[in-house]
């Protein structure tokens, strides 16, 4: 193990590496806590394939289990255990979505020293009868407050009874708020506490920046993409967003103005979001649009730059971000898109990182918010309209001699026709039109009969 170790260019063991390697070789239950990119896998990692030097894996009964919250940081930990493993003998299954259950059949029917999977999945194979999770030695959950905090504590309490009592139980994570460590305290046993860090602390390679921006959708796409011409040191990027389906209108929208850009979140194939973080890794791609599914401890090397195009809801998800830049030591930066009505989420991130984040180019106050006001009357007017009413007050109901007319045809100018021949082709250079817009249907505007 430790000539794989050295082979992957390791000489001296990081603070949370030299703080949970000791007690983990003793059996002892763990609690980690240190910043994302300072070797939590590896702090696991080694001191398992040191227990598993001994012995031998039965049929559908995996000695050891790894828990992990998404399946790409699923499939980053088995590369780990292939790359410190190679020197070592050892099955290891990935019970991960996505893929067939036939292909993992086979693997734990072989035998696998070492089980890492997501919840889901792990407990469709446990009720198909094709898994038995009675001679698990050691049980690791990985990234605990996310584990805890996604909804899979039902799933997690479920798994903790089918494997023994007797277990070795480690938890990992960058963040563990206090309401979080009382649901962890039910899977651990006396546990020794590493703490290399204050909890919810970002690393201080990463320099951090707030950017005020406009509130309407194609403004705020147009700061993004000034932001990326203007980064001169800008080498690649992950970019986040809240929802899946901002991803994807992120992404068209970058690919039509010609960046070098793919998208990541959880609706795509398996297959085909393995394939775009490697294309990211290798560098064929410049700019990554994800949602949090790239947010928890993918170690993606040298990534220069992190953006908020949304900043995140929830504080913890903002220290999992900025994580992904300035790993191991290396420079970093990150920025964070701010309009007026998330600034609440700014105050909610500094409380929780205990620092103040500077603004770049001015606070939200100085950014114009007319045109949250415009909706508010244009809905009005069309609500009168429906009514059959004038913007000057009640009118009576449309004569029947004009209901019958239609009004006349409006000449479209070559503002309107451009837009007209926008359409459908989600430009981003207009505003997002709001109901009917300022072309009423003709059978809206009729009165109703009494």
């Amino acid at each position: 193990m430790l000539s794989a170790v050295e082979d992957a260019g390791y000489t001296t063991p990081t603070p949370i590496q030299e703080g949970a390697i000791p007690p983990a070789l003793a059996r002892r239950d763990i609690l980690g806590i240190a910043q994302t990119g300072t070797g939590k896998t590896a702090s696991f990692v080694l001191p398992m394939l040191t227990k598993l030097e001994k012995g031998r894996a039965r049929a559908r009964m995996p000695r050891t289990l790894i828990l992990e919250p998404t399946r790409e940081l699923a499939a980053q930990v088995e590369e780990n255990f292939v790359n410190y493993g190679k020197y070592h003998k050892l099955n290891i299954a990935l019970l991960i979505g996505g893929v067939s259950f036939e292909e993992q059949d086979r693997k734990l029917e072989r035998g696998a020293d070492v089980l890492i999977a997501t919840p889901g999945r792990l407990l469709d194979h446990h009720e198909r009868g094709k898994l038995l999770l009675t001679g698990v030695e050691i049980f690791v959950i990985d990234e605990a407050d996310r584990m805890l905090d996604m909804g899979f504590i039902p799933d997690i309490e479920r798994i903790a009874k089918l494997i023994p009592f007797t277990r070795q139980t480690l938890f990992f994570s960058a963040t563990m708020p206090a309401e979080i460590q009382k649901l962890a305290d039910r899977f651990l046993q006396n546990p020794e506490e590493v703490k290399v860090a204050p909890p919810s602390t970002t690393a201080k390679t990463v320099v951090q920046r707030l950017i005020a921006v406009p509130s309407k959708d194609y403004e705020k796409r147009e700061s993004l993409r000034n932001l990326i011409r203007t980064q001169t040191e800008l080498k690649n990027a992950i970019i986040f967003c809240n929802r899946k389906r901002d991803v994807s209108d992120l992404f068209r929208s970058l690919e039509r103005h010609e960046f070098s850009v793919g998208a990541l979140h959880g609706d795509m194939d398996q297959r085909a979001r393995m394939a775009m973080l490697q294309n990211f890794r290798d560098g064929k791609i410049q700019l990554l649009v994800a949602s949090d599914v790239a947010a928890r401890g993918l170690d993606i090397p040298d990534v220069s730059h992190v953006i908020n195009f949304d900043v995140p809801i929830h504080a913890e998800d903002y220290v999992h971000r900025i994580g992904r830049t300035g790993r191991a030591g290396k420079s970093g930066a990150s920025f964070t898109l701010v309009t007026r009505r998330e600034a609440k989420f700014v105050q909610a991130i500094e409380t929780l990182i205990g620092q103040e984040i500077a603004w770049q180019d001015g606070e939200p106050a100085a950014v114009d918010e007319t045109d949250e006001e415009k909706p508010k009357t244009r809905s009005r007017r069309t609500a009168r309209a429906r009514q059959g009413k004038k913007e000057t007050g009640d009118a009576a109901a449309p004569s029947p001699d004009k209901r019958a007319e239609k009004p006349p045809a409006k000449t479209a100018t070559n503002d309107n026709s451009n837009k007209r021949g926008r359409r459908g082709r989600d430009y981003d250079d207009t505003p997002t039109p709001i109901g009917f817009g300022d072309e009423i249907p003709a059978f809206m505007m009729i009165g109703a009969k009494h």
